[in-house]
Parts: C-alpha cells; sequence; structure tokens
C-alpha cells in the first residue's frame, strides 16, 4: 500500500469515527470467510458497517478525536463494526458474538465516551433509536386519544339516550 492509499484509508476512517454514533472493536481471529460475510450481511441489515484496517493506520485515524480512547483496544486482529444508529451496531455484534466464540467484543466508543466489552452489552440491550420514537409517538398519543375519548363519549351517550326514548315512544 502506497502512501496515497493509507492516506485515504486513514481519510475513510476518520470519517467513520466521527459520524458514527457507536464504534465497536473485536477480536475476529478463527473466523471464515463465511462467517463474517454472515456477520457484515446482519450489520449491513441494521444500518451499520464492519471495516477491518491495520491498526495503525486506524490509530493514527483517531488521534484529537472524540473516540481516541478507543485506540488501546487496537492490537491484533481487529475489526471495527458502526452505525449512526448508537444501538444498531452494539446489538449485531454482541448478539453474532453469543453465536460464534470465534468474535470477541473488546469494547467501543459511544459519543466520546469509551466502553468496555460490558459497555458495549449494556448499549446493546439499549432500545434502538426507531423503538424510542414508537415509544414517544405512544406517549404523544395517548393523552390525546383519551381527550377525544371523552369528548366523544357524552355525544354518543346523549345518541342512546335519544334512541330509548324514540324506541318507548313507539
Amino acid at each position: 500500500m502506497d502512501r496515497a492509499q493509507k492516506e485515504k484509508v486513514i481519510e475513510e476512517l476518520g470519517q467513520i469515527f466521527e459520524s458514527s454514533g457507536v464504534v465497536v472493536v473485536a477480536h475476529y481471529a478463527g473466523l471464515t470467510v463465511a462467517e463474517m460475510q454472515d456477520l457484515r450481511a446482519k450489520m449491513r441489515d441494521a444500518g451499520g458497517a464492519v471495516r477491518v484496517a491495520k491498526n495503525r493506520l486506524a490509530k493514527i485515524a483517531l488521534e484529537g478525536t472524540p473516540n481516541e480512547p478507543i485506540s488501546d483496544l487496537l492490537n491484533g486482529m481487529t475489526v471495527l463494526a458502526y452505525s449512526e444508529d448508537p444501538v444498531a451496531a452494539a446489538k449485531v455484534v454482541v448478539d453474532y458474538a453469543k453465536e460464534n466464540e470465534k468474535l470477541e467484543i473488546l469494547g467501543g466508543a459511544m459519543g466520546g465516551e469509551g466502553l468496555d466489552a460490558n459497555g458495549v452489552t449494556r448499549v446493546s440491550k439499549m432500545p434502538s433509536r426507531e423503538e424510542l420514537l414508537a415509544q414517544i409517538v405512544g406517549c404523544i398519543g395517548a393523552p390525546a386519544a383519551n381527550i377525544a375519548g371523552a369528548i366523544g363519549a357524552p355525544a354518543s351517550n346523549i345518541a342512546g339516550i335519544l334512541s330509548t326514548i324514540e324506541e318507548k315512544a313507539a
């Protein structure tokens, strides 16, 4: 790899570290090509991506960024899993590590905070962005539904009373 290619990789990694909501670092020694492709597919389905890069280049890309604490994790055969959603990459990696013992979670970073392996597991248990939005919409919509029911109830009661009076009169 020549200098221009290295600079391009460092720039790409810098963009990944800057724009991602979460970055998970794991060892992948022993994973077959098919298993790695499976991990990439699952990550793609969740809206994230997997990247294998030279540790030295990744450390250079991390210099001066809020995610710099994860540079200590970049030793050996490491893979970077990342996503804009702060939970998606962590969920996929933790679930995949449960299925495949060869993938060892080392830690990661979320919002400039370094995470250890337990921290990544805790992040994976948080609700995703879509789940949080659904909960917020449900909280906002519930009072509106109650108000509509309260407003509509007297009208339906009056209609019931009028129909009962009409039946008695007939």
